[in-house]
């Protein structure tokens, strides 16, 4: 295609169309990446927590983990240890189950927030894609009539390069979508495991805290 005789309006879909692939790889790679690294940091704490003398040794090793479950653990003993102290704002006031699972909760939530980021954009650029291409399309068309009409002849050389183009943004914005729409169904998958990870193990660790609590000990 000869850039230089194409259409600016769909040479424009052709460089957003561009842009939204590179953004869309860009964030597919970025996540996946960090997606493994916290899979595995997720596994390493979990060892680390369930082999721990007790819940401050626990707490201890969390501080040192870059991982949600390591920030969940954090969370829920800093609100513990602010429990033992005699904290007596509103915010403490009640039963200590439903304090610290209300606390658990929220950090779960900020969790799920952050693994969720990018995903946006990933959705946006599966459902917009196809419908750029297609306006690219309908402006190649619309180009080629225009130059029939102009020469009076729809030879192969008067319309092949306004139909090529045309051809191109459908092409692309399908290319585009495809792996975006893929990559946001892999990675909300990949969210809804890890927020159920989240959730067993702050059930797990509200169950010791009560547990603990009821013992008189730590």
């Amino acid at each position: 295609m000869d850039m230089g005789t194409s259409s600016l309006a769909v040479t424009a879909v052709l460089w957003m169309l561009l842009l939204f692939s590179v953004a869309s790889w860009t964030v597919i790679f970025v996540k996946g990446w960090k997606q493994w690294q916290l899979g595995r940091a997720n596994r390493v704490f979990a060892e680390r927590f369930w082999h721990a003398s007790d819940l401050e040794a626990a707490a201890g090793e969390a501080q040192h983990r870059d991982a949600p479950l390591a920030r969940l653990c954090l969370a829920g003993s800093r609100e513990l240890s602010a429990l033992r102290a005699g904290t007596n704002d509103l915010a403490h006031r009640g039963e200590v189950g439903d304090i610290l699972e209300r606390t658990l909760r929220q950090q779960v939530q900020k969790e799920q927030t952050a693994m969720e980021s990018g995903l946006t954009l990933l959705a946006s650029v599966g459902s917009i894609s196809p419908f750029v291409g297609l306006f690219g399309t309908v402006w190649g068309i619309m180009h080629a009539l225009q130059d029939i009409a102009k020469s009076g002849s729809a030879g192969l050389d008067v319309v092949a390069g306004p139909v090529g183009e045309a051809l191109i943004a459908t092409a692309l914005g399908i290319a585009t979508a495809i792996p975006a729409v893929l990559a946001y169904n892999f990675f909300l998958r990949r969210v809804r495991v890890g927020v159920a990870e989240m959730e067993h193990f702050a059930a797990d660790f509200l169950h010791l805290v009560l547990k603990t609590e009821r013992k008189g000990g730590r």
